[in-house]
């Protein structure tokens, strides 16, 4: 995904664990729990994509540039070919953004059973129209209930597009708020979860669809 060049981050605790929050100029474009699969590599430590430094063959003999076949004299050795590097950039920390202060807020009422609608704006851009199509149907799913991913598939019109929809709804950039974590499969069975089926379960406890187990 490309996300805006305006995008900034910050850190949530929640009571599942730290969330990364990211907004555009145009409104919340990620929420992510820290570690799920599919965190843009921006979020990842800045880590050096590419970064190799081209040696020979170990005992192998570093030729001198210039006259053909001559070997650098002993304890002179010829520099070591770089090979061009590039690094992954950190998003910007802005705590202060409007649009993150606004969503950490909500969150807080969401967590504390106080909230069962979230009223931010939204940038999903960065997904493609199908992506898009998929995102916008969980939106329409209210808490309390659930979706099957043929359910979804037949609210964008592409119902033999399960497996698609299933790909597209793990890949939702906007957890919680863009409820993919209300899509069951057909039975009702819990299925994959980008943040963990432990969140996953939470989250659908904390929304009254699951009951908590009390012995």
């Amino acid at each position: 995904m490309k996300f805006d060049t305006s995008i900034v981050q910050t850190r949530f605790q929640s009571p599942l664990g730290t969330i990364i929050i990211a907004a555009t100029h145009q409104g919340l474009a990620g929420l992510w729990f820290e570690g799920q699969r599919h965190l843009p590599r921006e979020l990842l430590a800045p880590t050096l994509v590419a970064s190799r430094t081209a040696l020979p063959p170990e005992g192998a003999l570093r030729l001198r540039p210039g006259k053909a076949g001559s070997a650098a004299p002993a304890g002179e050795e010829e520099p070591a070919t770089p090979v061009a590097s590039r690094r992954t950039a950190m998003w910007p920390s802005d705590p202060e953004h409007p649009v993150l202060k606004e969503v950490m807020r909500q969150l807080g009422e969401y967590f504390a059973g106080r909230r069962t609608e979230f009223d931010v704006p939204l940038d999903l851009a960065h997904g493609t129209a199908f992506q898009q199509s998929v995102w916008q149907a969980l939106l329409a799913i209210p808490q309390g209930g659930t979706a099957s991913y043929s359910e979804v598939g037949r609210r964008i019109g592409k119902p033999a597009a399960v497996r698609a929809v299933g790909a597209a709804v793990g890949r939702n950039p906007v957890s919680i708020i863009v409820p993919c974590h209300r899509v069951m499969g057909a039975n009702g069975a819990l299925t994959g979860y980008a943040g963990g089926l432990d969140r996953k379960t939470a989250l659908l406890k904390l929304e009254g669809v699951l009951q908590e187990h009390r012995p």
